[in-house]
C-alpha cells in the first residue's frame, strides 16, 4: 500500500510574537485535492499563520515540509504592486505567453476588471484586491493558499469563484468569513483556538455541530476536574511535608489536575439585548428620486420606497449598481439629481461604512468607546457599561486596554462597530459589516440584529450573514433597475431560478416551420396555461388578506416587546408567536409571489 504524502506537512509549529504566543506546537496536514478552510477569532493568527506557511515570516520551532517540486499559490489578505505597473504587467510580473494572457483575460473579465492597461495606482483597494486573486489564479498552482478571498467580490463574482475552485483537483487552504462560500468549497475546517488546531473532517455545518460537542465535552472534564481539585487540594494543606513514594504520585498528580481546573472554557455570551430604542411610525420615504453619474451609470431612476417601523431590509447587487450611493443619499451625503428623501424626526441613524473610521494610535481601545459615552441604557433600570459592550464582542479586559496600533485588521472593523452601537442608534445603517469579521462575531452581531428594536438596512455580499438578518430585498439590478423583493437572499434566488427556468423552458415561437393553424392552437395552449383557475383566484385574495392581518399583527408584538413589559413569561410567549408570524409571512409571501406571475 502506498504511504500517504500529503502537499503540505506542518508539524509542531509555534510562532511567539514577544510574549505574545499566537499558537503554540500545531500540526495538520492538507492531502491532494483537499480543500481545508481556516476558522479563528480576530487577532489570533490566521493571517500570520499563512504567511508562516508560505515562507513571508519565520517562526520559533517546528517544521513546514512542502511535497516536493509542488507549485504553491498565495493571496494575501492586503496584496502590494508596484503602483506604475498595468493590471497585466501585475498578473504576470511583465512576463506572459500568449496562452497565459488570454487566459489573464478570461479570468479579469469574470472579477469585473475591463482596463487591462490602466495603471495600479488608479485602482481602489477591492479592485488591486481582484488583481491578486486573477494573479494567483493564472499560475494554477498545485495548492491555494487564500486569506479572504471573497472580499471585494459581488455575488455574481463570488458564485462564479466557487465553481472555479470546484473544479479540478488542486488543494485549497483558505481564510474565510463567508460561511455560504466555506460550506460550499471546503470539505475539512481547522480550527485556530486557544493556540491549539482542531480538524473537523466536514464542511461548516458538521464543524458548527462537533465543535459544539468538543466544547461541552471540554467543560464537562474541567467541572469533573473542579470537583476533584477540591478535595485534593484538602488533602495537600493537611499532609506533612515530608510525604512517602505514594504521596508524591499523589502530590504529581495533583499539579496535573490543577492544570485541567484552571482551563478557561469558552463561556456563550448572553444575547445582548435592548428594549429603551424608540423610534416613531413615521421612518424615511424615498419620494421618486433620481440620481444618475452619468448616462451609463445611472444609480436610481424615479424610484419611491417608504420605510416602514422596525423593518429589517438587505441591499444586494453587483459592484457599481449604486448600493453605497443610495445608503449615501438618505444619510444626506450624497444629494439626488430629483426627488428627496423624508427622514422621521425621531430617526437617529448609526452608520458603518466600508471606509471604517481612522482611530486615534495611541489611544487604548476602551478610551475609543468612553469618548463616546460611558455607558447606554438597556431599559427597565439596565444600564451596559463600554467595557461590557467591548467583552461582548470579544475585547477581553486584557485587549480593552491596548493600544489602537496593536489591532489586527479585523479587531479594528470590531472597534468601529462598538463606536457605532455606543452612541444607541435607533436605525443601524450596515455597508458591508461583515468584511474582516471573524466568524464567531458575526454569529454575535446576528444575534444582535435579530433582537434590535429599531430599523435596519443591511448592504452586503455575505449570503449566509442576510439570511439570518433581513426579511426584505431590494436588488440593485444596474442602470436604474430596482426590485423590491419580500423576503431573504436565498428565497430570492430560489424565486430568480424558478423564473429563468420557466423562461428556459417556454415553448418558442418557429413561424418558419409552424403554419397558422399550429401557432392558432399553441397561442390558445398558452393561454389556457396562464390563466388563473378560480381556486387560485380565491386563493391570492385570501392570501392578501392572511398576509395584511399578519403584518398587522408581527407589528402589534413589535411595538408590545418595546414597551414596558416586565411579565418574562407574557414575553417568552409573545417572543416565540413573533418567529412564527415571520414564518408564516415568508411562505404565504412566496405564494403570493408565485401566484402572481399567473394572469388573472
Amino acid at each position: 500500500m502506498a504511504k500517504f504524502s500529503p502537499v503540505l506537512d506542518v508539524q509542531h509549529l509555534t510562532k511567539t510574537f514577544g510574549s505574545l504566543v499566537l499558537f503554540n506546537d500545531i500540526s495538520f496536514s492538507i492531502a491532494e485535492g483537499q480543500r481545508v478552510g481556516l476558522i479563528a477569532k480576530n487577532g489570533t493568527g490566521k493571517s500570520t499563520l499563512l504567511s508562516v506557511l508560505c515562507g513571508k515570516e519565520g517562526w520559533d520551532a517546528g517544521s513546514i515540509v512542502f511535497r516536493r517540486d509542488i507549485k504553491v499559490g498565495m493571496l494575501e489578505q492586503t496584496p502590494q504592486f508596484d503602483p506604475n505597473d498595468t493590471v497585466l504587467d501585475a498578473c504576470f510580473n511583465h512576463q506572459g505567453n500568449d496562452e497565459m494572457v488570454l487566459k489573464a483575460k478570461q479570468i479579469l473579465t469574470q472579477l469585473k476588471i475591463v482596463r487591462l492597461d490602466q495603471p495600479m495606482h488608479q485602482l481602489s483597494g477591492g479592485q488591486q484586491k481582484r488583481v491578486a486573486l486573477a494573479n494567483v489564479l493564472i499560475t494554477d498552482p498545485d495548492l491555494l493558499i487564500l486569506d479572504e478571498p471573497t472580499n471585494h467580490l459581488d455575488l455574481e463574482m463570488i458564485e462564479w469563484l466557487e465553481g472555479y475552485l470546484a473544479r479540478g483537483n488542486r488543494s485549497l487552504l483558505m481564510v474565510t468569513h463567508d460561511r455560504f462560500f466555506l460550506d460550499r468549497v471546503c470539505s475539512v475546517i481547522i480550527e485556530l483556538d486557544d493556540k491549539t488546531i482542531y480538524t473537523y473532517r466536514g464542511n461548516y455545518q458538521y464543524y458548527l455541530e462537533k465543535r459544539q460537542q468538543r466544547i461541552d465535552a471540554k467543560r464537562a472534564e474541567v467541572a469533573r476536574a473542579n470537583n476533584l481539585y477540591r478535595t485534593e487540594l484538602e488533602w495537600m494543606r493537611r499532609m506533612p511535608q515530608a510525604r512517602g513514594h505514594k504521596a508524591r504520585y499523589r502530590e504529581e498528580a495533583f499539579y496535573e489536575l490543577e492544570k485541567v481546573a484552571k482551563q478557561r472554557i469558552e463561556e456563550r455570551q448572553m444575547r445582548l439585548k435592548a428594549t429603551n430604542v424608540y423610534i416613531g411610525n413615521k421612518i424615511f420615504e424615498c419620494q421618486y428620486v433620481t440620481k444618475k453619474w452619468s448616462d451609463d451609470c445611472i444609480v436610481t431612476k424615479n424610484f419611491y420606497y417608504n420605510f416602514s417601523r422596525f423593518e429589517k431590509m438587505g441591499i444586494v447587487g453587483n459592484n457599481g449598481t449604486g448600493k453605497s450611493t443610495f445608503i449615501k443619499m438618505l444619510l444626506g451625503e450624497v444629494a439626488p439629481d430629483e426627488g428627496r428623501f423624508v427622514v422621521g424626526e425621531t430617526v437617529r441613524f448609526g452608520y458603518f461604512s466600508q471606509e471604517g473610521l481612522k482611530f486615534e494610535q495611541s489611544k487604548k481601545v476602551i478610551d475609543i468607546i468612553t469618548d463616546i459615552a460611558d455607558d447606554i441604557s438597556l431599559g427597565n433600570g439596565r444600564h451596559l457599561s463600554a467595557s461590557q459592550l467591548l467583552q461582548h464582542f470579544l475585547f477581553t479586559p486584557e485587549q480593552q486596554h491596548n493600544y489602537v496600533y496593536k489591532l489586527s485588521g479585523g479587531e479594528r472593523r470590531k472597534l468601529y462597530l462598538c463606536s457605532v452601537l455606543m452612541r444607541n442608534p435607533n436605525f443601524l445603517v450596515l455597508d458591508e459589516p461583515t468584511n474582516d469579521m471573524d466568524i464567531v462575531t458575526l454569529q454575535i452581531l446576528e444575534e444582535y440584529l435579530a433582537d434590535f428594536p429599531g430599523c435596519v438596512i443591511v448592504v452586503s455580499h455575505d449570503r449566509y450573514f442576510m439570511d439570518k438578518v433581513v426579511d426584505h430585498l431590494l436588488v440593485f439590478k444596474g442602470q436604474g433597475d430596482i426590485q423590491d423583493f419580500p423576503g431573504n437572499y436565498t428565497q430570492y434566488r430560489a424565486w430568480a431560478e424558478r423564473q429563468q427556468e420557466d423562461k428556459n423552458t417556454a415553448p418558442k415561437n418557429d413561424s418558419r416551420t409552424k403554419t397558422p393553424a399550429d401557432r392558432k392552437s399553441e397561442t390558445a395552449n398558452m393561454q389556457v396555461k396562464r390563466k388563473m383557475t378560480y381556486k387560485e383566484k380565491r386563493e391570492l385574495e385570501q392570501l392578501e388578506k392572511d398576509i395584511a392581518l399578519l403584518e398587522e399583527e408581527q407589528r402589534n408584538i413589535e411595538e408590545a416587546l418595546c414597551g414596558n413589559l416586565t411579565d418574562v413569561e407574557r414575553i417568552t410567549t409573545m417572543s416565540k408567536r413573533l418567529a412564527q408570524v415571520k414564518e408564516e409571512l415568508d411562505t404565504k409571501g412566496m405564494r403570493w409571489l408565485e401566484l402572481s406571475e399567473i394572469e388573472s
